[in-house]
C-alpha cells in the first residue's frame, strides 16, 4: 500500500500544477486588459490636468500684461514673458497628448491662444511706444475678453468630451475588474481544493510511514539517542571510578573523546574527599567546581551524581552528570559590571517592589537626592522623595500596569526637602512567569530646564500683549494729535486769562495721554526715543534729589554708585522713567517707612550666566540695584508682575502699566531685568543695561520757530480731524496747503501740481494705498521729492527709512505744532 501512496501524490501534483499554471495565464491576459484601461484613465487626467495648466498660464500671461499697462513697471514683463513661452508649450504638449483624438478642437484652441497672445503683445507695444490711451482703448474693446471666453469654451468642449472618453474607461475597467475577481475566485476556490486533497494523501502517507519507522525501533535506541543529543554531560563510572560511558556533551565540555577517556580515570575527581563521597555511593547535587579542559582552559562546572545499585543493593556504577555553567559566571560578571555602570551614571536609577520598598539605589540616586545607598534600601519610595501624596502616582501606576510602562514629569524633594522636578521613566519588570515583580525607575532632574522654560513662555507672552498694546497706542495717538494741534491754535486766538487757563489744562491733560501712549509704545518695542552716550551716575542724582523732596521722611535713602563707572547708550528720558516706577513701587511696598537703597556698578556677564538667563548675552553692563525693605512680593504673583494692566494696588492708585513700561523700555536698549523679593523682607530689582565706550552727549538749546515763506504743502492723512488740524497749523504760520486724503488722492494732486509742491506730509498707516507705497511712487515721479513720514507707530520710521533718501524726516503722533513746524523748516531748507 504505501508503494501506491507516492504514485498518487505524483497524480495530484501535477494536475495541482497544471490547473495553477491555466488560472496564471488567464489572470495575465485580465490583468494586462487592467493596466491598459487604466493608462488610458491616466491619459484621459494628464489631458485633463494640461487643460487647465495651459489656461492657468494665459491667465498669468494676461494678468502681466494688465500689471503692465496699469504701472508701467517693467517687471510684470517678466511674467508676462515666462507665460506666453509656457503656454505655447503646453499648446505642444496637448497637441502631442491628443494625437489620436480631438485635433479638430486642438487646432481651433491653438488658434485662439496665438490670436489672444497677440491681442496681449500689441497692447504691451503701444504701452511701450507711449500710446497708452490706444492700449486702453484695446483693452476695453472687449476683444481680448471674447477671445478668452472662446478658449474657455473650447476648453470646456475639449474636457468634456475627455471626460466622457474618461466615464467609458472607467465602466470598463470596472467590468474588467469584477470579471477578473470572479475568474480568480473560482480558480481559488479549487486550487484550494486541491491543495487540500494533496495533502490529505502526504499526510496520510507520512503517517503510515511514521507507523512503520516505530514499529522498528528499538528501547535502547530510545535511549542512546537521549543520551547522545542531551545537552548536559552525561558519563557512566564503574564502581572503581573509571569512564565506562562518555556522551557527546561531555566531550565538548570537558575536551577528551571517547577514545581518550573510556576505562581511564575522571580528572574532575582529582579532590579526594568529593571522590571518596561519590564512590561510596553519597548523592550529590549541583555542586559547582572548577576544572580544566584538555586544551588547559579553565571553566566552571555543575557536578550532580547518583548510584546504580543491583538487586543485592550493591553499587555497581555510578552516573554523573556536568553542565558548563561558564556562560552564567559570565552572565554575572556582565551584570556585576552593568551595576557598576549604573552608578556612573548621572541619572538616578533605582527599583522598587510592588509595594514601593526601594531594592536598588544607584550613585546618580545618591547624588541627586542626598540619600546614601544604605539609608534608602527597603525604605518606602514615596516617603522618601514626596513631602505629601501625590495623585499622578495612582494614575501612573495604573498605566504602569496597563502597558508596561509610564513616563511623566514628578515634583518630589531631596534629604534636605529641596523640592526637585524630575522626568521619571518607569518600567514593569516581570518574573520567568510573566508575573509583576518589580518597578525599575530612571529620574532624571529638570528643574533648572522647567525655570528656563517658564522664562521663555513669559518672554512670548509679553511680546503678544506687546503687539496688542502697540496697536491702540497707534489708535489713541490718531485721536490725540488733533486736540494737542488744535488747543495750540486755539491758544494763539484767546489770549485772556480765562481761556489760557482753560486751555493750558487742557492741553496739560492732552500731553498727560501722550506720556502715557508713550508708555504704552515703550513697552511694545515701538517707541526708540533720543539716545546718546550718558552716565547713569547722572540719571541717579536726579532721581535721588526727587527722591529727597518728594518722598516721605520715614524712608530712609542709601545711594552706592561705583566711581568708575562705565557709560551707557540710550534714551535719558525713558531710562529716568524706569527709576522713576521702580523707586515709586519701592516708595508704596513701604507705608510705615522703611530703608530704600541704590546702587551701581560694572558687571561682565559670562556665558554660564547667559545660559541661565534667556534675556542675557555675553558683554559688559551696568547694573542699576533698587532695593527696599517692605512688604515684598507673593510668589505666586511674582510671574505676571511685568504684564501691562496688573497691579496690586487698590483702584485708582495703579494703572498697571509702570514695570511692563520699564521692562519693555531695558528690553529696547538691549538690557534685562532680574527680580528677587521675599515676603516680609522686601525687593531687589536689579537693571541691566549694556555699556558703551565714549563720553556722554551734550544737549543743546532750542531755536525759534520760523514761518513759512508761502511754500505749497500736501497733507495726506486718511484722518478727517488731522488733516484739518494740520491744514489750519500750516496756514498760520504762513504755509499754504493742498490735502488728501488717501494715498491715491495725493498721488493725483502731485502730478497735477508738481512743480508747486514743496514737500509732502504723509501718514504711513492708511488704506487702499500704505504710505510706504505712496513714498516709493512719489520718488518714482519725482526724485527730488521731499517728503516727512508721519505715523502714531514709531515701527514705521524704518519703513519710511528704507524707501529711499527722498524721506527726510519722521515725525511720531501726536506732535505739537511746533514740531511739525521745525520739522517742515529743515526738511525745506
Amino acid at each position: 500500500m504505501l508503494r501506491s501512496v507516492p504514485k498518487r501524490l505524483t497524480a495530484g501534483f501535477f494536475v495541482v500544477l497544471a490547473f495553477a499554471l491555466g488560472n496564471a495565464a488567464i489572470s495575465y491576459r485580465s490583468t494586462q486588459k487592467l493596466i491598459a484601461n487604466e493608462q488610458a484613465i491616466a491619459h484621459s487626467h494628464q489631458v485633463l490636468a494640461e487643460l487647465e495648466t495651459t489656461l492657468s498660464k494665459l491667465r498669468d500671461a494676461e494678468t502681466g500684461q494688465r500689471g503692465y499697462l496699469l504701472t508701467g513697471d517693467t517687471q510684470y514683463l517678466a511674467p508676462y514673458v515666462l507665460a506666453r513661452t509656457q503656454t505655447r508649450a503646453q499648446i505642444a504638449k496637448l497637441k502631442q497628448l491628443t494625437a489620436d483624438n480631438s485635433q479638430q478642437e486642438i487646432a481651433l484652441l491653438e488658434q485662439k491662444i496665438a490670436a489672444k497672445l497677440a491681442e496681449l503683445e500689441r497692447t504691451i507695444d503701444l504701452e511701450q511706444k507711449n500710446d497708452f490711451d490706444a492700449a486702453r482703448n484695446m483693452v476695453l474693446s472687449g476683444q481680448g475678453r471674447q477671445l478668452m471666453n472662446d478658449i474657455r469654451q473650447i476648453i470646456g468642449e475639449i474636457e468634456k468630451n475627455e471626460r466622457l472618453r474618461l466615464q467609458q474607461r472607467a465602466r470598463q475597467s470596472d467590468i474588467g475588474f469584477r470579471d477578473e475577481t470572479v475568474t480568480s475566485s473560482i480558480a481559488t476556490l479549487l486550487n484550494i481544493g486541491l491543495l487540500m486533497l494533496l495533502y490529505y494523501l502526504i499526510h496520510r502517507y507520512t503517517k503510515q510511514r511514521q507507523q512503520a519507522e516505530d514499529s522498528l525501533r528499538e528501547a535502547n535506541q530510545t535511549l542512546e539517542t537521549l543520551i547522545q543529543s542531551s545537552p548536559l554531560g552525561i558519563v557512566a563510572l564503574t564502581p572503581s571510578g573509571n569512564v565506562s560511558l562518555w556522551n557527546p556533551a561531555a566531550e565538548r565540555i570537558i575536551g577528551w573523546n571517547n577514545r581518550e577517556i573510556i576505562n581511564q580515570y575522571l580528572p574532575l575527581l582529582d579532590n579526594q574527599q568529593l571522590r571518596q563521597r561519590i564512590l561510596q555511593g553519597e548523592a550529590i547535587h549541583d555542586i559547582e567546581l572548577s576544572c580544566y579542559k584538555k586544551d588547559g582552559q579553565a571553566i566552571a562546572i555543575s557536578l550532580s551524581t547518583a548510584p546504580l545499585r543491583d538487586a543485592t543493593d550493591q553499587i555497581n556504577g555510578i552516573m554523573a552528570v556536568i553542565a558548563d555553567i561558564s556562560d552564567r559566571y559570565a552572565a554575572e560578571q556582565t551584570i556585576r559590571e552593568q551595576a557598576a555602570l549604573l552608578d556612573i551614571a548621572t541619572d538616578a536609577i533605582f527599583v522598587q517592589d510592588l509595594d514601593n520598598r526601594i531594592s536598588f539605589w544607584n550613585k546618580g540616586a545618591e547624588r541627586l537626592y542626598g540619600w546614601l545607598t544604605q539609608e534608602a534600601l527597603g525604605r518606602n519610595v514615596y516617603e522618601l522623595l514626596h513631602a505629601q501624596p501625590v495623585v499622578e502616582i495612582s494614575v501612573s501606576q495604573e498605566n504602569l500596569i496597563a502597558y508596561g510602562e509610564w513616563q511623566g514629569e514628578l515634583w518630589q524633594i531631596d534629604k534636605n526637602g529641596k523640592q526637585i522636578i524630575v522626568a521619571s521613566r518607569w518600567t514593569l519588570v516581570r518574573d520567568v512567569q510573566g508575573n509583576p515583580k518589580s518597578i525599575l525607575v530612571v529620574n532624571t532632574e529638570i528643574t533648572e530646564k522647567k525655570k528656563l522654560e517658564a522664562q521663555l513662555l513669559r518672554v512670548q507672552r509679553m511680546e503678544s500683549i506687546g503687539t496688542l498694546a502697540g496697536g491702540i497706542a497707534h489708535d489713541l495717538n490718531n485721536v490725540l494729535t488733533p486736540i494737542l494741534m488744535s488747543v495750540q491754535l486755539l491758544q494763539m486766538k484767546f489770549s485772556d486769562s480765562q481761556s489760557q487757563n482753560l486751555l493750558n489744562s487742557l492741553e496739560s491733560n492732552v500731553k498727560r495721554g501722550a506720556a502715557l501712549v508713550k508708555q504704552v509704545l515703550s513697552f511694545a518695542r515701538g517707541f526708540e526715543g533720543d539716545r546718546v552716550t550718558l552716565q547713569v551716575r547722572h540719571l541717579i542724582s536726579e532721581i535721588t534729589h526727587l527722591i529727597q523732596e518728594t518722598f516721605p521722611k520715614s524712608i530712609e535713602l542709601f545711594t552706592d554708585i561705583s566711581p568708575n563707572l562705565w557709560a551707557i547708550f540710550g534714551d535719558a528720558t525713558q531710562l529716568h522713567q524706569v527709576l522713576m516706577n521702580l523707586v515709586v513701587n519701592a516708595r508704596d511696598a513701604m507705608p510705615n517707612g522703611g530703608i530704600l537703597s541704590i546702587q551701581a556698578t560694572n558687571v561682565l556677564i559670562d556665558e554660564q550666566y547667559a545660559q541661565m538667563n534667556l534675556e542675557a548675552t555675553v558683554g559688559s553692563y551696568v547694573a542699576i540695584t533698587v532695593t527696599d525693605t517692605g512688604v515684598g512680593i507673593p510668589p505666586e504673583i511674582i510671574e505676571r508682575i511685568f504684564e501691562p494692566f496688573f497691579t496690586t494696588k487698590e483702584v485708582g492708585k495703579g494703572t498697571g502699566l509702570g514695570l511692563a513700561t520699564a521692562i519693555g523700555i531695558v528690553k529696547n536698549h538691549g538690557g534685562f531685568v532680574n527680580v528677587y523679593s521675599e515676603v516680609s523682607n522686601g525687593t531687589q530689582f536689579t537693571v541691566y543695561l549694556p555699556a558703551t565706550e565714549g563720553t556722554e552727549t551734550q544737549t543743546t538749546q532750542e531755536g525759534e520757530i520760523l514761518s513759512g515763506n508761502g511754500e505749497l504743502i500736501l497733507v495726506v492723512d486718511d484722518e478727517t480731524g488731522i488733516r484739518e488740524v494740520t491744514k489750519l497749523s500750516l496756514e498760520t504760520y504762513n504755509y499754504r496747503v493742498l490735502t488728501a486724503s488717501n494715498g491715491v488722492e495725493a498721488l493725483a494732486i502731485y502730478a497735477d501740481r508738481q512743480d508747486e509742491i514743496s514737500a509732502v506730509l504723509l501718514d504711513m498707516m492708511m488704506p487702499s494705498m500704505d504710505g510706504a507705497i505712496t513714498i516709493m511712487t512719489l520718488q518714482k515721479m519725482n526724485p527730488l521729492v521731499k517728503i516727512i513720514a508721519i505715523s502714531g507707530l514709531s515701527s514705521n520710521e524704518k519703513i519710511a527709512a528704507t524707501t529711499g533718501s527722498g524721506v527726510q524726516a519722521f515725525l511720531p503722533k501726536p506732535c505739537t505744532a511746533k514740531e511739525l513746524i521745525e520739522t517742515l523748516h529743515s526738511a525745506i531748507e
